[in-house]
């Protein structure tokens, strides 16, 4: 899921909670709007917690995707020393 659309939904979940809140609460003015932020306050925390788990899982690809060049770069430069030895080789056989 990407996250404009974890966003979007959050938000459009945030908007119809609070008014369908507001036009059906059986409480007082006072007692809703403290139900309405405190609602708020967990959609913003659940908002939080899903950033922070796709930052983690960015960070990690990101750290695969280094680690995994940087082997390859490992690889090639002892292959260019391989051929580097073999060209060498061949070259004082001569």
């Amino acid at each position: 899921m990407s996250t404009g659309k974890v966003v979007l939904g959050t938000v459009a979940g945030l908007a119809i909670g609070g008014i369908l809140g507001i036009l059906f609460a059986p409480e007082k003015g006072s007692v809703t709007r403290k139900q309405i932020m405190d609602k708020g306050g967990d959609y913003a925390d659940d908002l939080k917690s899903k950033y922070n788990e796709f930052a983690d899982s960015i960070s990690e690809k990101l750290q695969s995707a280094k680690d995994f060049a940087q082997e390859l770069v490992e690889n090639g430069k002892a292959e260019f020393d391989e051929a580097k030895n073999e060209v060498n080789h061949s070259a004082t056989k001569y």
